[in-house]
């Protein structure tokens, strides 16, 4: 007994496994992770190292140089770039694609100890391989401003909201922008310290050994072993204050605070200074944990953000400054609109040419071969993103032509005069192998993607996997469940040739027309086949007029500017270009009550750009010349506009 005649013998069974089909099918949909892209390999890292005060020839000829020769080294390397600018020297390696997920770490591991073994380098100077968080997006980016807070103040705040957002279950990281590190800034007169018989370089000294902390040992009480951690290191700011200092050739000992002036205060010149809306302020990005649900996490942030909303004091306000979470939501959307609308064509189209009947049970194969293929999905572990979206909206267009064909062969045997039940049956058995050859024949044309080694290959990966879910669904289900339908639902009667409709006889004329037309191939084999090998040929000349584009632009709402000034410009300096590109967004691009589309809020990091924010994106080092502004507009269509007026600011004569 065939899969065909086993479904229509044992319906009860086959509408049972459907509906259990069904119901698990919806139950598991709402579980799948959501995420803008599939996770892939990044087989990239950099090593970085600082030498403060050196010129980029130096830091090439002193640490790149070096650094390269030692990664060289490596025989999983495939690719070796560097940078250097002043004061820093940033090494990217990049391994070959034959290197597994799992085997990284131990590469990483091999190469860290290579480097802490450089030769050469200028004393002090430490070489550092982040490998830790390449590839990481973080798409939900929270922004805190202030007005008439100092910046401790809004930072406190900022702690506090961070530590709510980390606490999210689907939250797998927070990482805070514009943040400056405190340091205990130790001010001294040179004169002054002449008089008690101290240098700044004898000063520096005493500090540093008296803040050291070297092993206690241990005791043994019993059976326990108790670790002695020696105290004498600082804990607070008085600590500084009050430690005493050995003055006039160590006969007279002072309080440090006495002959210096010891305060608590922020790095200057900041590192990274981020902009909110034309307002400094501090930035909060979440990174989504490995096979959650952007959506959710989206959700939950906004909960955070409305209850802090409620308690923050006037003048610290709380903003979205980048949502991939609604991106993602309106993909998701557009697919189940896509869903809708390929069902009402598909009605349509059978409703013309095959009946009220036959259109319905033709159209019931999508969203049943939709709603298995999301259940395979999440058996496989296989979230809903760009990609198998993507994937899912293709198969939608070639699924149904299994249930075409079984629906059309089993009405054509009915019109001969076989009852249903005998043709669906007939029609399953003549069916099986030729459809199946058929769906694996187009599943194997987007097998490349998934065969390929690198890092696209994970990302494009799914395509191949999620096509070929729906296409063997649909099969299996066009030979079971939509033969079922057909015995149970199409009436058709034994036709007459002298007696056809209308659509009957328009099928009729195009056949006879596709007839002659093959005749007339038949007749004159040469010439067919040397048209047939003239248009190939002019096909592959004009593949070199085609632009080829892997990936489209993204379509999120989002315009980006990036800007680099002559290396070694003060930061201050980059802030003030900023603010000028700030000040003509508020003034001609910004939405308000008159200007209804636009730009509908920015932020800008200068000094180093943001965390990555989308897959496109990449953080650089920090850089004093560098500013990046992030600006979101009403619509995606308004972004060619934005950018236009934002070129013309930024390049008028």
């Amino acid at each position: 007994m065939n899969i065909t005649a086993f479904a229509i013998e044992k319906n009860r069974i086959t509408i049972m496994l459907l509906l259990s089909v069904m119901l698990t099918g919806l139950a598991i949909y709402s579980s799948l992770s959501r995420d803008s892209m599939p996770p892939y390999s990044v087989r990239v890292a950099n090593i970085v190292t600082s030498f403060p005060g050196a010129s980029p020839a130096r830091v090439e000829l002193l640490v790149s140089d070096k650094v390269e020769k030692v990664a060289q080294e490596l025989p999983e390397l495939k690719e070796l770039t560097s940078t250097s600018r002043t004061g820093i020297s940033v090494v990217t390696v990049t391994l070959k694609d034959e290197v597994q997920q799992d085997q990284m770490q131990a590469v990483w591991d091999r190469l860290r100890r290579k480097i802490t073994l450089i030769d050469g380098l200028p004393q002090g100077l430490h070489p550092d391989l982040q490998d830790d968080g390449i590839g990481d997006v973080y798409g939900i980016v929270v922004g805190i401003t202030s007005d008439g807070f100092s910046y401790a103040e809004m930072k406190e705040y900022a702690d506090k909201i961070k530590d709510d957002l980390i606490k999210i279950p689907e939250a797998a990281k927070v990482a805070l922008g514009g943040s400056q590190e405190e340091r205990v800034f130790v001010e001294f007169d040179n004169a002054r310290l002449k008089e008690y018989g101290l240098s700044s370089s004898q000063l520096q000294s005493i500090i540093t050994s008296t803040n050291i902390l070297s092993a206690g040992g241990a005791v043994i009480v019993g059976d326990q072993r108790i670790i002695l951690e020696p105290t004498g290191n600082f804990n607070a700011i008085d600590d500084i204050k009050n430690m005493l200092v050995p003055v006039k050739g160590g006969k007279q000992l002072v309080k440090l605070g006495d002959i210096t002036t010891v305060r608590k205060s922020y790095i200057d010149p900041a590192v990274q200074i981020v902009r909110i809306n034309g307002k400094e302020g501090v930035s909060m990005h979440v990174n989504l944990k490995k096979d959650a649900n952007m959506i959710l996490l989206g959700n939950k942030i906004n909960d955070v953000i409305s209850k802090w909303e409620k308690i923050l004091p006037v003048g610290l306000e709380l903003s979205r400054i980048s949502s991939l979470d609604i991106y993602i939501d309106d993909k998701i959307k557009g697919f189940v609109a896509n869903l809708m609308q390929s069902i009402g064509i598909v009605l349509v189209v059978m409703l013309v040419f095959l009946g009220l009947r036959t259109g319905f049970v033709i159209a019931s194969l999508i969203p049943i071969v939709t709603i298995t293929t999301l259940l395979v999905m999440g058996v496989m572990k296989i979230g809903l993103n760009q990609v198998t979206l993507a994937a899912l909206i293709m198969a939608l267009g070639m699924l149904v032509d299994n249930a075409i064909v079984v629906a059309e062969t089993i009405m054509v045997k009915m019109e001969a005069g076989i009852k249903a039940k005998r043709a669906a049956i007939e029609a399953g058995s003549e069916l099986f192998m030729p459809l199946l050859i058929s769906t694996l024949t187009t599943s194997a044309a987007f097998l490349a993607f998934y065969m390929s080694p690198t890092s696209m290959g994970d990302i494009v990966g799914p395509i191949f996997v999620v096509i070929t879910i729906a296409l063997l669904s649909s099969w299996l289900i066009a030979l079971t469940v939509i033969t079922l339908f057909c015995c149970s639902f199409l009436k058709v009667k034994p036709q007459d040739s002298n007696n056809l409709d209308m659509i009957a006889r328009v099928i009729l004329t195009l056949k006879n027309i596709y007839r002659r037309i093959l005749k007339v191939a038949l007749n004159h084999k040469a010439k067919v086949l040397v048209l047939i090998f003239s248009l190939f040929c002019t096909a592959l000349f004009g593949f070199n007029y085609v632009q080829f584009l892997f990936f489209p632009d993204s379509d999120r709402n989002m315009v980006t500017v990036d800007i680099n000034l002559p290396s070694g410009t003060k930061i201050e300096t980059t802030t003030d270009v900023v603010k000028k590109i700030e000040q003509y967004v508020q003034a001609t691009l910004h939405v308000n009550t008159q200007r209804l589309t636009g730009v509908v809020g920015w932020s800008s990091y200068v000094g180093q750009g943001p965390e990555s924010y989308d897959l496109g994106y990449s953080r650089e080092q920090a850089d004093s010349s560098y500013a990046h502004i992030l600006e979101n507009t009403s619509y995606f269509y308004e972004r060619h506009k934005v950018i236009k007026k934002i070129e013309a600011c930024c390049y008028k004569k």
